[in-house]
């Protein structure tokens, strides 16, 4: 908290503005010098916050980062700009025009809710987080939209606003603890079905009741509301979702960020898979799982979202094609139909998994460039690459995975 004070007065805000580009190697030098002119506290403080700006313009407008406060746990745990927006577009399009935003972190939702014209109240229970939260308000321009209180959430009323947007501390900080200043699912893990699984990224099994608040707390708070958005970890199992919610996975770039549980949409049930930039959306018809069909001459790769959403059949009978093997979220089809929820690769190449066969298959085609993906293998990118020492001007594309039960290497090229 004292160093937040100290970087929001004139002298703090002069020397945030002059190491703003501070490199990292050149921190001890810069360091050096500046303490000869300004307290050491005030110092370490300036250039700590400007890392952390230079971390958090990967996730919000340059413009942006370089004038807000951040917290370690703010920059990792915060919401991506695109991601915000469109979920703030999303309650603006459903007629919202209030939000309670509990779990408000160092607000970046709320931003982008008031720049939807969405009046917000931002709550959080740590203090530190509160303050940087409020600081970020008036730095934007924004404090006459969004109210920031430290509280409970689990103690504030929101009767009253047309929506309420919870995001439940999945990790430490934030609602869940305190703050530090300076400081696939089915297919593709190999075994899970098209439709089920219950296991995120990594094995772990997912709680959504070791959130903070536990999941069932925000659903609770969600159906007292007109309107309501719960963001949770993308590995949600699918039976966690209410009944009456409808459920929502998001990819960035190709990158699956977060799931949404929205109340209130009057799609109570459906199941939705949403890409950006864009943003296209693929909606769940409960299709039943795609036939396994022998490899055709394309290969689709779902988007993520697409994968954690379960909506892989949705995408095969998009571009009539059917799956390599009944576990792995790999679609083969014999013609080319472009879809924006896939990416497709023209597979030149079957063979079993033999390192020797792939570096001499590699050899005669001059294979120099050479990307390695994998589902359904235990076979780790980089050492196949090591092994297989490719060379050459041209470029390939090699798939470990499953066909039909059985290890098999997929080589082809991006359509």
């Amino acid at each position: 908290m004292n160093d937040l004070a100290l970087l929001l007065t004139p002298e703090g805000r002069a020397l945030l503005d002059q190491v703003r580009d501070t490199a990292p190697a050149d921190e001890l030098a810069v360091a050096t010098r500046l303490r000869r002119d300004h307290p050491a506290e005030l110092v370490s403080a300036a250039l700590g916050q400007a890392r952390l700006r230079q971390r958090a313009a990967a996730k919000f407008a340059a413009a942006d980062a370089a004038r807000m406060f951040f917290t370690p746990n703010g920059v990792e745990q915060s919401t991506r700009t695109t991601v915000a927006t469109y979920r703030a577009e999303r309650l603006k399009g459903l007629g919202v025009t209030s939000v309670a935003d509990l779990c408000c972190g160092i607000g970046g939702d709320a931003i982008a809710l008031a720049r939807a014209g969405i009046r917000v109240l931002a709550v959080d229970r740590d203090p530190l987080t509160a303050a940087v939260a409020r600081a970020n308000t008036e730095a934007l321009g924004l404090d006459a939209l969004i109210e920031v209180r430290e509280a409970d959430v689990t103690e504030v009323e929101t009767e009253g606003y047309d929506a309420v947007f919870v995001d439940p501390a999945r990790r430490g900080g934030r609602s869940g603890g305190a703050a530090r200043w300076g400081s696939p699912q089915a297919f593709g893990a190999g075994g899970a079905s098209a439709r089920g699984g219950g296991r995120a990224t990594g094995g772990r099994i997912f709680d959504p009741e070791a959130y903070s608040p536990p999941l069932s707390w925000a659903v609770g708070a969600a159906r007292r509301a007109p309107h309501a958005a719960l963001k949770v970890a993308p590995g949600i199992p699918h039976e966690a979702v209410p009944a009456d919610a409808e459920a929502e996975w998001i990819s960035d770039g190709g990158d699956v960020k977060e799931a949404v549980v929205w109340f209130g949409t009057g799609a109570p049930g459906a199941v939705r898979a949403t890409l950006l930039p864009g943003p296209r959306t693929l909606l769940g018809r409960q299709l039943p799982d795609p036939p396994v069909r022998p490899v055709g001459r394309y290969l689709y790769e779902p988007d993520g979202a697409v994968i954690r959403a379960h909506l892989v059949a949705e995408v095969a009978e998009e571009v009539g094609g059917g799956l390599i093997d009944a576990t792995i979220a790999y679609v083969t089809a014999d013609g080319l139909r472009p879809t924006p929820y896939a990416s497709a690769y023209e597979i030149t190449d079957q063979l079993p998994f033999n390192v020797k066969k792939l570096k001499a298959l590699l050899r005669e085609r001059e294979v120099g460039t050479l990307t390695v993906k994998k589902r359904g293998s235990a076979v780790e990118p980089e050492e196949l690459r090591k092994k297989v020492k490719p060379q050459g001007p041209n470029a390939a594309t090699v798939f470990l995975t499953r066909v039909a039960g059985a290890p098999t290497m997929l080589v082809g090229r991006p359509v």
